[in-house]
């Protein structure tokens, strides 16, 4: 039904209450006229024909696009056995189709309580401009709270207003096509209700935009002849009073609805488990380990072998594995034992044992362990040991299965799935740098029969990847409590429409899904598993609220400003939930085109710092874009920090026992210029 037709249906409602109440006082008010001889001023308009297609697996208040608004709980059941009290329910007819014609597969999404914490929420509405509307942009997060604001984030458990920005999917070339995109500025608490509104939007002429017709129906308590919509109007009523509560009055709506972000044992369990499970069963061993080589240079050993870990996924745990949890029950059982590998650089010539300390370090985009070798050669000399093992889930092995995953997103859990296993590899590497009985008791890691490893001073360092799922990773770790994501972040669906790197295979996706509206629902879809292993399902128990028998961790995030990889806007968000500080001052005046740069950051008030922090270093490469393109202005930054001797400085003050964020700038900017 169009727009028009809506608004002509609610005005004959309208007109028939009053035609019926002239009648009741036509004949001196004396009721003769009135239907049924009853009070004319009681009667009802009729209920309103309207439509709403596919509604027994489709959102209705935006019937354009079947899953649209999205997340929604009208796509979810009652469910008592969750810690939501819901369960997602996606049907598959419902989900996004490849170019064969092959519906996404919504078996693993259905065992969620709720939506991603960094959801990518989604609506599709025809003319408007984002710009005339006033909704609130990127360089300008802080207008989502204003007042009048035309986008309301509202955690209806808390009455919180959330800071957040709408965009346009820039993508789409087709502007009938584009997704309004609305992120959250920073993570949405877990297992909470969110309520999302749109009001008062306008056309690029200006003009009020028509609500769609059902949720119009819902907004004007105009009853309708379909009962499905009718169905949803008691959780619409429950809608309108949150907004209500909070000044957004329900006249001005264009569209509003409510969604659940799943819980924390939901996000969590599956690597909590394993973690568990394998560590009970390794007990006060080490893990058994086999050296494969070394070979030395006058500064440093390189030392590659392998070491055994309990496997958790289905078959060999190859690429394309799952995990073995076929079941209700979504822990997964051990299968086996996975080999991972390894590469270490450890010191050589004499140590003291007051400097020696051990790293972890996580690779980047679908790279190897083998991208320890520049840092640890470079920290060798200083006494540090870094090891690396394969991020598997995203590592070069895993490219052919990513190119199978972007023909068919039903095979997408494969991906979050082996980086769990990969995060448990991560866990048994660093014991064996830990225990006595582990690398330090082999040659390979030692100087003149004594160890050249720390009993006690284990640090994660991520670079890029290993930044951003290194916050899943340092978020269940055990053996260490400070961590440096370098180049990092949070939510791949955030992150990846926004880096170069996907370029290469954007035009793979774009070929088995060809309609930009899917490719950008797919994103956030696939957000609701990669949140099991990435850094967005995790940020939450990182420097506070702990997991069981978890320490919280100390983080920095060093961000490049204007990377071309890993956008900013993803890095702020990560700080902002993880409640991190922002060293100041980050740029130098006119640098960003935000309103307010690091909007809803504290700044540190003074250094040294003891906590976690945002660092930013500006190389020259021009502001980010608005909108959600990568950018591709001057040089990428991404990779030069470990050029830069101040840096090293910083990253190596801070992973320390007693490790602070010291000023390496002068009080300036931090700014490396050419």
């Amino acid at each position: 039904m169009t727009h028009t037709a809506g608004f002509f249906l609610r005005s004959f409602a309208a007109g028939v209450l009053l035609v019926g109440m002239l009648a009741a006082c036509g004949d001196g008010g004396s009721g003769t006229n009135a239907p049924d001889g009853g009070d004319g001023g009681n009667v009802e308009p009729p209920p309103i024909d309207i439509e709403a297609p596919d509604s027994d697996m489709c959102e209705v208040l935006s019937p354009e696009e079947c899953l649209l608004p999205f997340p929604s709980d009208a796509l979810t059941v009652v469910d008592g056995s969750t810690d939501t009290g819901r369960r997602v329910n996606f049907v598959r007819d419902a989900m996004p189709d490849n170019a064969a014609g092959v519906h996404v597969d919504p078996t693993e999404w259905n065992r969620n309580d709720g939506f991603s914490p960094g959801a990518q929420i989604m609506v599709r509405i025809p003319g408007l401009d984002p710009t005339g509307s006033a909704l609130p942009p990127v360089t300008d997060l802080a207008r989502s709270l204003d007042a009048g604001s035309p986008l309301v984030v509202l955690d209806a458990d808390t009455g919180e207003r959330i800071l957040a920005w709408a965009e346009v999917d820039s993508h789409a070339e087709d502007s009938a096509r584009q997704a309004l995109l609305i992120h959250p500025a920073r993570n949405l608490l877990e297992g909470h209700r969110h309520v999302v509104a749109l009001r008062n939007l306008v056309d690029a002429s200006g003009d009020p935009l028509p609500a769609p017709d059902v949720f119009a129906a819902l907004r004007d308590d105009v009853s309708t002849t379909n009962d499905a919509v009718e169905a949803r109007r008691p959780a619409m009523e429950r809608v309108f009073a949150d907004l209500d509560a909070h000044g957004v009055d329900r006249a001005s709506l264009h569209l509003a609805w409510d969604f659940t972000v799943a819980s924390a044992r939901n996000l969590s369990e599956r690597l909590l488990h394993m973690r568990d499970d394998a560590f009970a069963a390794l007990g006060d061993d080490a893990p058994a380990f086999t050296i494969d080589s070394v070979s030395e240079s006058e500064a440093s050993r390189t030392v590659r072998g392998t070491f055994e870990v309990p496997r958790y996924l289905t078959g060999d745990g190859a690429p394309g594995a799952v995990l073995n949890n076929p079941g209700d029950d979504p822990k997964p059982t051990r299968n086996g034992t996975q080999i991972a590998n390894f590469v270490c650089v450890a010191p050589t010539g004499a140590v003291l044992a007051t400097t020696a300390k051990s790293f972890l370090y996580g690779h980047g985009l679908l790279g190897t362990a083998d991208q320890v070798l520049g840092t640890g050669q470079a920290g060798a000399p200083a006494g540090i040991t870094s090891c690396a093992s394969d991020i598997i889930g995203m590592s070069s092995n895993d490219v052919p299965n990513a190119i199978n995953i972007l023909q068919d997103l039903s095979t997408f859990r494969s991906f979050p799935d082996r980086l769990q296993q990969g995060h448990l590899n991560f866990l048994f590497l660093g014991r064996l740098l830990l225990h006595p009985d582990g690398f330090g008791s082999d040659p390979a890691f030692q100087t003149d029969g004594t160890s050249v490893l720390s009993s006690d001073a284990l640090f994660y360092l991520g670079a890029s990847q290993g930044g951003i799922t290194g916050g899943a990773l340092a978020a269940v770790a055990q053996d260490f409590t400070r961590a440096v994501m370098a180049v990092g972040a949070a939510n791949y669906s955030l992150l990846i429409p926004r880096s170069v790197d996907f370029d290469e295979f954007d035009p793979l996706f774009a070929e088995s899904y060809p309609d930009p509206f899917d490719r950008r629902l797919g994103f956030g879809l696939a957000q609701m598993l990669w949140d099991r292993g990435e850094a967005n399902g995790y940020l939450q128990h990182l420097t506070t609220d702990p997991y069981p028998n978890t320490p919280p961790k100390d983080v920095l995030y060093f961000m490049a400003f204007g990377d071309h990889q890993v956008a900013n806007i993803a890095t702020e968000v990560a700080a902002r939930t993880i409640g991190a500080a922002n060293r100041e001052p980050a740029l130098r005046p006119g640098r960003s085109t935000a309103v307010e740069p690091y909007f809803g950051l504290p700044a540190i008030e003074s250094l040294p710092f003891d906590g976690s922090g945002l660092v930013t270093w500006d190389f020259g490469t021009p502001s980010p874009p608005d909108t959600n393109l990568p950018n591709r202005g001057g040089e990428d930054p991404h990779g030069k920090a470990s050029e830069v001797a101040e840096v090293l400085v910083l990253v190596s003050e801070f992973l320390s026992i007693d490790g602070v964020i010291v000023d390496v700038c002068d009080g300036e900017p931090c700014a490396t210029l050419e």
